[in-house]
């Protein structure tokens, strides 16, 4: 599945296109690699997406067959946290 489209039916991020502006402009990761929104993701996979002063790193779950209902979306994948917490933890 594309990076875009998970990030989109995950609701992650509202709508594709705004995933796809996110990827371009390099504010989402997999892996730690900057990715494109075309980058396939497996179950597994860890995405990191910042937004704004905010920046969340999920584990994909599964990967969603269609567009998943409203309380579905959530256990596509589980949050590891977000870097500014970690970065509190370190001090």
């Amino acid at each position: 599945m594309r990076l875009d489209l998970f990030l989109k039916r995950s609701r992650l991020i509202p709508r594709r296109a705004l995933a796809q502006q996110a990827c371009a402009a390099g504010a989402v990761s997999v892996n730690g690699q900057v990715s494109k929104g075309g980058r396939s993701i497996k179950v597994g996979d860890v995405i990191e997406c910042r937004k704004r002063n905010a920046t969340l790193r999920v584990r994909v779950a599964c990967l969603p067959g269609s567009d998943p209902r409203r309380n579905e979306a959530a256990s596509l994948y589980e949050v590891l946290g977000s870097a500014e917490a970690e970065r509190e933890q370190e001090t």
